[in-house]
Formats: structure tokens, sequence, C-alpha cells
């Protein structure tokens, strides 16, 4: 594999297309063992087999059907000497939608290094995109 921006853009798109197929070991091939992922309700994985094991349980139960729609790279850039970033946005469809709704889309910051003549997700956040309007609705719940 050659050390390219396409190359490390290619990551989530593999991941979008395992996470349809139920496929967790294929959703996290491209990550190094001791990836650090940080979920978007704020859940840290230290590893790549605990990242494992817990989507496992989420993919078996309460995603159990889901798909991963509407992906896109956003941006990505190689920001030094064997380290990138990548920049991607997904919407998660559940079984029976036609259409993910607004506030089911999320973004991912990837941090990826060249290890082993190919590029490896050393950290990731997952962020759920929320609009300025249902951010205020949120707060507005909270007081």
């Amino acid at each position: 594999m050659e050390q390219s921006i396409q190359a490390m853009s290619a990551i989530p798109t593999r991941m979008y297309e395992a996470w349809n197929r139920g496929d967790v070991d294929g959703f996290f091939a491209d990550f190094a063992e001791d990836v650090l992922f940080a979920e978007l309700e704020g859940t840290i994985y230290r590893s790549r087999a605990d990242a494992i094991t817990a989507h496992e349980q989420l993919l078996g139960t309460v995603m159990k059907g889901s798909q991963l729609v509407r992906g896109e790279v956003l941006f990505a850039r190689i920001v030094g000497p064997g380290t990138g970033v990548v920049h991607s946005r997904v919407g998660i469809l559940m079984p029976g939608e036609n259409e993910p709704p607004s506030t089911r889309y999320s973004m991912q910051l990837f941090v990826v290094s060249w290890r082993d003549d190919r590029w490896v997700v050393v950290a990731l956040e997952n962020a759920r995109l929320l609009s300025l309007k249902t951010m205020e609705l949120l707060e507005s719940l909270a007081e």
C-alpha cells in the first residue's frame, strides 16, 4: 500500500462497509492494537480488543441491523512523517428507516500512523453532529 492521502481516506469506507455487514472484526481491522478510541457518549477504549468486545455487544443488541449511510471524508491530510488525520461524517440508519434523522449523524476524527507498510488508526474521536438549535434544546432540558 502507498503512503498517500487516498489510502488513509479509504479507512472510514472500509469501516462503514464492515458495520453494514455486522462484521465487528472488519470494522476494527485498520485499528492499531493500542488505539485510543473516544466514543460519542464519552467511553474511552484503550485497545483494539476492548473496542471489539464492546462493539460485539452493541451490534448484537441496540444497534443490531443498523446501517452506516451517507458516509463521506471531508478532509484528510498528512501532518508529518508517517502521521495523518482524516475527518469523516456518517449517518446511522436503524432497521425500518429510510433516512436517518438529523440528530443521528456523527463525525469522526482519525489520527493515523504508517506502520508495517499501511495506515493504521492510532486514535479516533467519534462525536454526534448536532445543530446549534438541537444543542440549545438539550441545554434547556437540563435547566
